[in-house]
């Protein structure tokens, strides 16, 4: 994938802004030749899925999943799996939640000293491991304006710390907007998301900041 300088970027955002989602991953894709879309299955996120894989059916989809994931997110995301048959790469933890929980006694508060490091073995490290694995050269995430403060300052194409190119064809819609799209496409969605990295939902946890 070519390598945009940040005046190219800044002019293709402006670009695109206006264009219908699909165009957007249409386009991205002629250019790319190891994409991936990465999920958690938090609310909207059949959205990105949907689009993603409705243009390139076996792209793959990386699942990070930190095993504190609620009941209904786990049953949400074998729906979405199942009904969209995606293709998907399940990385986990090296050490189970149980595990973790019983030497430190539950899941450490945001102010705590063990924070940065549970987050870094239940999010950070599967997620540094999928993305070498995989090898991508582009990624496709589902970050919208208005997430967080760090969100609020990139746009619908942007690079990672490591330089690669993120897209997010939904950057500049609303959730109505999005429940649109889920009712068009007969999309479930879910609401009972838990992020133990986040607490707060507009927190970041490493990955995108």
């Amino acid at each position: 994938m070519k390598k945009y300088s940040a005046e190219e970027l800044k002019t293709l955002n402006s670009q695109l802004r206006g264009i219908d989602p699909f165009e957007v991953i249409r386009w991205v894709l002629a250019g790319s030749k190891k994409p991936v879309v990465t999920t958690n299955f938090r609310p909207y996120e059949a959205a990105i899925l949907h689009a993603v894989s409705l243009e390139k059916p076996d792209v793959t989809v990386v699942w990070c999943d930190t095993g504190y994931n609620t009941p209904q997110t786990y049953k949400h995301a074998k729906e979405v799996i199942e009904q969209l048959n995606l293709n998907v790469k399940l990385y986990t933890p090296r050490q189970t939640a149980a595990y973790r929980d019983a030497i430190n006694e539950g899941i450490p508060g945001v102010d705590s000293p063990l924070h940065d490091e549970f987050t870094r073995q239940v999010k950070l490290e599967p997620f540094q491991r999928a993305m070498a694995q995989q090898n991508p050269d582009v990624w496709f995430t589902n970050l919208r304006k208005g997430q967080t403060a760090f969100r609020d300052s990139i746009d619908i194409l942007s690079y990672s710390k490591d330089g690669l190119l993120k897209v997010s064809p939904f950057y500049h819609w609303s959730d109505e907007k999005l429940d649109a799209y889920l009712k068009e496409y007969d999309l479930p969605n879910e609401f009972k998301y838990f992020d133990p990295t986040k607490v707060l939902a507009n927190r970041e946890c490493g990955l995108h900041a």
